[in-house]
């Protein structure tokens, strides 16, 4: 069987000159490279590398599966949490606002949670696209998790300092004064 130079040669669509020319230019190539050396070929070069791209990609892409996972883990933790700690608030009657990004928000609260959010004993946190109203410890392990879920949780110990520094701690509030 013919080789396929033979055939391109008796086709007509090669000459005898260029042939000549590229088995010369392929011996100096071989001549110039060392002895020992292998040979490398360009397309095992390509697949290599494309290998090595490919490996990467497949990496990176890993990388955010696992940590889009994370993030689902630690949403449905805190989803528990709010759900198992929240307080009722079905039958309060007053307006608890607080801001939330640019926005000022109100919630339904009653007097003692609206003094329990004041002191730091209550919080509230945002979860599934609701406003609840949870107790501190469990807004802290929230925070330990998510510190963008809770949105209210005054700081007790600076409370305290207010009300030992307070000029106006002699004097007596009156009952009916609504604020």
């Amino acid at each position: 069987m013919a080789s396929l130079q033979d055939q391109l040669l008796k086709a007509g669509l090669a000459d005898e000159k260029k042939l000549k020319q590229l088995q010369k230019e392929k011996k100096k190539q071989r001549k110039q490279q060392p002895k020992g050396a292998a040979q490398t070929d360009e397309g095992k070069l390509r697949a290599q590398q494309a290998r090595q791209e490919k490996a990467e990609r497949d990496r990176q892409l890993n990388q955010q599966r696992n940590e889009e996972a994370r993030r689902k883990a630690i949403a449905a933790q805190i989803r528990q949490l709010v759900e198992s700690n929240r307080l009722d608030r079905s039958r309060c009657e007053v307006d608890y606002q607080f801001v939330h990004g640019k926005k000022i928000k109100k919630i339904l609260v009653d007097d003692t949670m609206t003094d329990q959010l004041a002191r730091g004993r209550l919080a509230v946190v945002f979860v599934n696209e609701s406003y609840e109203v949870v107790p501190e410890a469990v807004a802290r392990k929230i925070m330990e998790r998510d510190e963008e879920a809770v949105l209210v949780l005054h700081d007790r110990n600076s409370q305290v300092d207010k009300d030992e520094d307070d000029p106006y701690a002699g004097y007596e509030i009156p009952d009916d004064l609504m604020w």
